[in-house]
């Protein structure tokens, strides 16, 4: 299993920008460092929504020109997962 950028250069960038890493680290690195497993969870899961919502080609190409119209298709692209997951 690929894991995520796990990096002592890209943790310093995040870390300057006050973010919180949750980036799992390699099972080589020699600095173990600790993740919130609930926090990271959480961020695969928002990830494979975006995944999800870029299949739509109308998302991941964006044709539409106005930012209105883009983010009612996303509307109606989440719409349509939701109402997929509640009929599973």
């Amino acid at each position: 299993m690929a894991r995520s950028y796990d990096g002592d250069s890209i943790r310093a960038k995040l870390n300057a920008r006050n973010v919180l890493p949750v980036i799992p680290m390699r099972k080589s690195r020699k600095k173990l460092i600790d993740v919130d497993r609930s926090l990271y969870r959480l961020r695969n899961l928002v990830e494979r929504c975006f995944n999800k919502l870029k299949k739509a080609r109308r998302v991941a190409t964006r044709y539409d020109k106005t930012m209105e119209r883009f983010l009612g298709f996303i509307d109606i692209t989440s719409i349509r997962l939701w109402l997929r997951h509640l009929s599973t």
